[in-house]
């Protein structure tokens, strides 16, 4: 079975985790304690550049308070490789077999990604309750997701996928989400600007319109 008591922890560190796409490895360290200062210490790197594997081990290393993870696994190789760099949780936009029943039971929890019922009622069969969402407004919005768990009530749901300020609290209302993911709080322009009290600033903005 899945760790769930680490991926429970996952869930539940912050209502919003932050997608970081990490191009320039020069920034990881100020990126990651921008959102810090702001507030939230779970970071979903995901591994969309050359710089992901070094980035996740630079983090890690770094701020041992915080819960390090990686994104975009795509196969039993990738996850593998993010444990190694220090990875303490990897999450990805869907799933296999293989992949599922490769990280069932390690320490690091897979979070995979789903979008329909069925595949809902697959990632169940081994073990996993903790699922993303995704990508969440493209397959419906909170609206799908409320008819998509209302049948699967044992779910627990991190939406990522067109995620905004704007409309988290329709999914953050829903019973089954405990977080959601997305990237709005870290505009690429301020990244290559280096605005690091920008995305704190946003950082805590967000978390303070997070319906209670």
């Amino acid at each position: 079975m899945i760790a769930q008591k680490n991926v429970s922890a996952v869930f539940e560190a912050s209502p919003i985790v932050p997608v970081m796409v990490i191009k320039d490895l020069a920034v990881a360290i100020p990126l990651a304690q921008a959102l810090l200062d702001g507030g939230i210490n779970v970071f979903e790197i995901t591994l969309r550049t050359e710089a992901a594997l070094d980035a996740i081990e630079k983090i890690a290393k770094t701020f041992p308070q915080a819960i390090v993870g990686a994104g975009t696994v795509l196969s039993t190789q990738q996850y593998d490789d993010v444990v190694a760099r220090g990875a303490q949780f990897a999450i990805s936009p869907g799933f296999t077999s293989n992949l599922l029943k490769h990280a069932s039971g390690q320490a690091a929890p897979l979070i995979p990604g789903v979008s329909s019922a069925s595949e809902m009622m697959q990632a169940r069969e081994l073990g996993y309750t903790h699922l993303k969402f995704f990508p969440a407004e493209a397959s419906g919005g909170a609206k799908a997701l409320k008819a998509l768990t209302a049948p699967i009530q044992d779910v627990k749901i991190c939406p990522t996928g067109g995620i905004s300020e704007a409309n988290m609290n329709d999914y953050l209302e829903l019973a089954s989400v405990v977080c959601v993911g997305g990237s709005w709080i870290m505009p690429e322009a301020a990244i290559e600007a280096k605005r690091w009290a920008e995305i704190t600033d946003l950082t805590k903005s967000a978390l303070e319109k997070v319906a209670s």
